[in-house]
């Protein structure tokens, strides 16, 4: 999708452009070579992000769908079952990767509008290892999720969650790829939420602006084996302070993340307003429209969108999702609506 300056760009939060001092940064950082441990910009972000996450050490990576890979790779042996919900990032837009890269099945639990599995359903899905049968691996979680809308997870029932597996003495790994917006929304740090989790991952280029990377944290043992299979992956990267640098700016942007919230939630009140269109309130700032009432296939309201001069994604057959972020305003919301309104109007 070809997008013009007159497009308001609601596809993702990671459309976002890096802002002056970004740029600056990224111009004027001090670097080294990261393989060998050299650049001091990227270690002081790993050293921050960690901070910000409550674990011991943390890995730059270049993006999120590598660091749950690589979390995948850390935590389990090839034969294994990866258990994780079935709407869950992991499972449905990472290619197959845990798979292909890590030898390991999946099994899915449908934890539907809750986004995290009950303890009950984690125990009927955890599986011991026999004669007959692999054994779970890995427990995976996520918050906020996406698929479902942006909800943020409140932090006892990952705790719940966890605690079930932990007993079989199975890890769990949380993408927290948008984990400060759920903290954000929940008012707890995000440390509280990964407490009860063995690592995490959390994308730099989302909500907080950045222009490329993830974070992948946990304890030392398990970052210095995560950064052997970074390099497996071809991770490794050379002078990446260049990039890591507008990396530490981002990390500043974990308060304003409330106004993007904002900005979601008027969007989907105006959705939500116009004919045929049901939006439910957002927790962070994903909005998912919902249009079978209108009989407007998500497909059609998608193109229709895009010629109206905004930016959206198909998420399921009726079901679209328009996400807020840092270069979004309250003009561009309201003009939004206007224009969804009337690429509705298109397909009546």
């Amino acid at each position: 999708m070809e997008i013009d300056e007159d497009t308001i760009d609601l596809r993702s939060d990671t459309v976002t452009t890096p802002s002056e001092a970004m740029r600056e940064a990224a111009a004027t950082a001090e670097v080294g070579d990261d393989v060998y441990r050299d650049d001091p910009t990227v270690n002081e972000l790993e050293r921050r992000a960690a901070e910000a996450v409550g674990t011991e050490a943390a890995l730059y990576v270049p993006s999120g769908t590598m660091a749950n890979q690589i979390a995948v790779h850390v935590h389990t042996e090839p034969g294994q079952e990866l258990l994780l919900e079935r709407e869950s990032h992991i499972y449905r837009w990472e290619l197959a990767g845990a798979a292909k890269l890590s030898g390991v099945q999946t099994r899915t639990i449908d934890a539907g509008e809750r986004c995290v599995p009950t303890p009950d359903a984690v125990a009927a899905g955890l599986v011991s290892e026999d004669l007959h049968r692999p054994g779970t691996g890995l427990l995976s979680l996520e918050n906020t999720h996406n698929y479902r809308g942006g909800v943020a997870v409140p932090v006892e029932e990952i705790e719940a969650a966890a605690a079930v597996v932990d007993d079989a003495d199975v890890p769990v790994h949380l993408d927290g790829a948008r984990v400060f917006n759920a903290a954000v929304a929940l008012g707890v740090d995000a440390s509280e939420i990964v407490a009860p989790v063995d690592s995490v991952t959390f994308c730099l280029s989302k909500g907080l602006g950045a222009p490329v990377g993830s974070i992948l944290a946990g304890d030392e043992a398990f970052v210095d084996e995560a950064r052997r299979v970074r390099k497996l992956f071809g991770g490794g990267m050379r002078q990446a302070g260049m990039i890591a640098a507008p990396g530490l700016l981002a990390l500043e942007n974990v308060d304003r993340l409330a106004e993007d919230h904002a900005s979601a939630e008027r969007l989907a009140a105006g959705l939500d307003a116009l004919g045929g269109v049901t939006a439910p309130e957002p927790d962070t700032n994903i909005v998912v429209a919902h249009t079978d009432a209108a009989g407007v296939e998500a497909a059609d309201l998608v193109t229709a969108c895009k010629d109206a001069g905004v930016g959206c994604v198909e998420f399921d057959e009726y079901t679209t999702r328009f996400t807020t972020h840092l270069d979004v305003d309250d003009a561009d919301v309201a003009d939004a609506v206007d224009r969804i309104g009337d690429a509705l109007a298109s397909l009546a």
